[in-house]
């Protein structure tokens, strides 16, 4: 075919089409009838066009087909961790994340008999130990095991450092320092907890960079050399605003793009995506499903390395057969079944998705200096600056759902009565209080439903 398909056709400007619209309207107001704003503040408009971009965005350097459906394995037994590891790979699982608790768990054992010139490890340790990681390193692989502490992730989740901020901020350092094979090196930020708390998306990408530039400006000042080997792993809770969870993880890409060109560093993000907690529910638990398949679309399609689904009754049963392989059976249907490997970057040049992740970046960035202007990330931690941030923005979505405007099927919307979920509480779903001596206060999950779902429970016989 040499003639070109769209030439007869002239082209139609953003103008112009607003002014169909604007006819078609009747007189009604267009921005007060068509247009919305996101709890971020951007205006999204009814219909996107190349007019709305400053310039074209450059292709991704995403490797859509190459994300990996993860499982992730709380190691409270070593050989029963590792007997579930194996059998998750045999039902397809790509990648394992171990949750280590405790250095008491003998590392090469919780990972014998898997193929780690295959399968990516991912060991999240609950704990700071540099013996723990220098046997971590001795481990031969291909696939890569990927070591994640968070010291500051610690602090901002639980109030407290795992000992103190010297003595973290050294033993971080050392793990650079003693790296005596020059590989890469992972820093594992999480921003989950952000996310679970209820930020909202500018306020989570500001403060994942803010998060990993205390980590960077740590190194710069006591380990310059070894900046050129670290690689930053972002964790990421993405909720079922799909449109808007696919620009996040484009718009955490190229801020750490940014952040990292400040540094003179070379190096890509690695994400690992979670579904949210915060939408989650008890009632009518199959709509968690849903939920989960939208937000997980979200993630492959943003551009996320690796995938953890959420079992569908998380927040109330323990860990079941049934539950984590309908988690990954719906991770191998948006695989193998629906073609979710088969483009590297299917939403480049989306007009709607690329002017939100432009967006997006911009007013996290903003707000990112804002915070170094301020003194950096800790300091606002400690002062309770971004307690309170987040607090005022899940207060906001929680009136929302209150009110109607934020709905959960099944919850606030079309809820079925007979419902019951009483009998079958595995877990406290709630937000749990423990009084104790904390350095700062802890930023605290809660899930939208939970009023509700207290009540909810009060009246079941």
């Amino acid at each position: 075919m040499t003639k070109p398909l769209f030439k007869e056709f002239n082209p139609v400007s953003s103008k112009q089409w607003k002014q169909k619209i604007q006819f078609d309207l009747n007189g009604a107001d267009y921005n007060s009838t068509l247009v919305w704003e996101s709890n971020e503040g951007i205006a999204v408009k009814p219909f996107y066009h190349a007019d709305d971009l400053l310039k074209h965005p450059k292709v991704s350097n995403t490797k859509t087909t190459q994300w990996l459906v993860c499982q992730s394995i709380f190691v409270t037994n070593t050989t029963t961790s590792n007997l579930k590891a194996i059998n998750a790979i045999k039902k397809g699982a790509e990648s394992i994340r171990f949750i280590v608790p405790s250095k008491d768990i003998a590392i090469k054992e919780l990972l014998q008999n898997i193929n780690l010139d295959t399968i990516r490890i991912y060991l999240e340790l609950q704990f700071l130990s540099e013996t723990y990681i220098k046997t971590i390193r001795s481990i031969p692989t291909k696939a890569g095991i990927y070591t994640l502490t968070d010291s500051i992730g610690h602090l901002a989740r639980n109030g407290n450092w795992f000992y103190n901020l010297n003595k973290d901020f050294e033993l971080f350092t050392n793990y650079f320092l003693n790296n005596t094979s020059k590989s890469q090196t992972y820093t594992s930020v999480d921003t989950t907890l952000y996310q679970n708390a209820g930020a909202n998306i500018v306020q989570q990408l500001a403060y994942a960079l803010a998060h990993a530039n205390e980590y960077l400006n740590l190194l710069n000042t006591k380990a310059p050399n070894a900046l050129q080997t670290i690689r930053m792993v972002f964790g990421a809770s993405l909720s079922s605003n799909y449109f808007f969870e696919i620009a996040k993880l484009k718009a955490l890409r190229s801020l750490w793009l940014t952040l990292a060109k400040e540094y003179n560093i070379i190096s890509d993000c690695h994400i690992i995506a979670y579904p949210t907690k915060r939408n989650k529910t008890l009632y009518d638990p199959n709509t968690n499903m849903l939920r989960t398949t939208t937000e997980c679309m979200s993630a492959i399609l943003g551009g996320a390395n690796t995938i953890c689904n959420l079992p569908y009754d998380t927040i109330y049963h323990k860990d079941n057969i049934f539950s984590e392989r309908i988690a990954c059976n719906q991770l191998l249907i948006l695989k193998h079944e629906s073609y979710f490997d088969k483009v590297n970057n299917p939403t480049d040049g989306a007009y709607y998705i690329e002017s939100i992740t432009q967006q997006l970046a911009e007013k996290a960035l903003d707000l990112f200096k804002e915070i170094e202007t301020s003194g950096g990330f800790l300091k606002q931690l400690k002062s309770g600056t971004i307690q309170r941030k987040i607090k005022e923005s899940a207060s906001k979505e929680q009136n929302q759902f209150n009110t109607g405007k934020e709905i959960l099927l099944g919850t606030n919307k079309h809820p079925n009565e007979q419902d019951k979920i009483k009998a079958t509480l595995e877990l406290y779903p709630f937000v749990k209080t423990h009084r104790r001596k904390t350095l700062i206060e802890p930023i605290i999950e809660k899930r939208l439903a939970e009023q509700i779902e207290q009540e909810r429970l009060k009246k079941e016989h």
